[in-house]
């Protein structure tokens, strides 16, 4: 059998470099099997062919074949809590289809507890549970382990794992940002005693999460951490006061990187408007943050409302 697999945010984002997960195992089992696995090219016939998208926002290649066998939260038409057969979801992933990723990429759990309106991790996962071990999850050949936990926190499993880490010589990066409110005495000594590829992600989407994270910033200082090892993803919704009230809370920790995210969620009918996008992309993204407040950088440069204000 030849195979053919398709990603379509590798097709559409030039410069994606991320590794989908279901597409490495998908062509771990196949090979398994003695097949051929290759990309999909439109201009050859294949046995199979499989479709992974995982953005709504990302285009649907009109060439892929009816019978085409399709996945992920990008499908709006494909159900929510799909998953892939136990036999491939068991498979160790195949790498090598993406050579320049260095880096192992797994779960130790799934799901979460909480339903939050943006997300659909509750819906796709269900409630939180145990998934893998981390030996289960590294590579024999990087040091490196990216893990995207949705709330990792939320299960005594996820903290254990996390905890068994500690001394292993992997550096891991939890890249989906951790829920402050879970953060304790423990769980801190245990974050500050592993080894981290770059940051310590947090995740302020709404303005009750600010103080447990200045609480989670403040403990983890006491074992080590300074805030510029610090990383807090920000959703960004249409009520921007609110977005700029959790950035000036936590720009005072000096260095703590802030990252903003407009929200975007196709399937309830949400895309972010130009306001949402000017605060993500030129004030959060371009630093301005750092030395003035929203309101001050709309009145310097002019942007009110999604258009330029000509002064004079």
């Amino acid at each position: 059998m030849i195979v053919g697999l398709h990603d379509a945010e590798k097709e559409h984002f030039k410069t994606k470099t991320f590794p989908n997960l279901a597409l490495m195992k998908i062509s771990a089992w196949h090979k398994a099997q003695g097949d051929m696995v290759e990309w999909w090219n439109p201009l050859y016939k294949y046995d199979r062919v499989y479709s992974s998208k995982v953005f709504d926002f990302t285009p649907t290649d009109p060439y892929l074949p009816e019978d085409t066998i399709r996945g992920g939260t990008g499908y709006r038409d494909v159900p929510m809590d799909q998953e892939l057969p136990g036999e491939v979801d068991d498979m160790f992933p195949d790498y090598s289809i993406y050579p320049e990723c260095d880096y192992a990429v797994g779960y130790l759990t799934r799901g979460c507890p909480n339903r939050c309106r943006w997300c659909v991790v509750p819906d796709k996962e269900g409630r939180i549970r145990p998934y893998r071990n981390w030996r289960d999850v590294v590579r024999c050949d990087t040091d490196k382990l990216v893990l995207m936990d949705n709330n990792i926190l939320a299960c005594e499993h996820g903290i254990r794992q996390l905890e068994g880490l500690i001394g292993s010589g992997y550096k891991i990066d939890l890249n989906q940002g951790m829920d402050a409110r879970l953060v304790d005495a423990r769980v801190a000594e245990i974050l500050s005693r592993l080894q981290w590829i770059r940051f310590i992600r947090f995740s302020c989407d709404q303005k009750s999460q600010i103080r447990p994270i200045r609480e989670s910033i403040e403990l983890l200082e006491r074992y080590g951490v300074k805030p510029y090892r610090i990383f807090v993803y920000l959703l960004v919704t249409s009520d921007l006061e609110d977005a700029s009230d959790r950035v000036e809370a936590l720009k005072e920790y000096k260095g703590i990187n802030l990252y903003a995210q407009a929200e975007r969620n196709e399937r309830l009918g949400i895309t972010p408007n130009v306001m949402q996008l000017e605060f993500q992309q030129r004030y959060v993204y371009g630093g301005s943050y750092r030395k003035e407040t929203w309101a001050d950088y709309c009145m310097r440069t002019g942007f009110y409302g999604g258009k330029k204000l000509v002064k004079g």
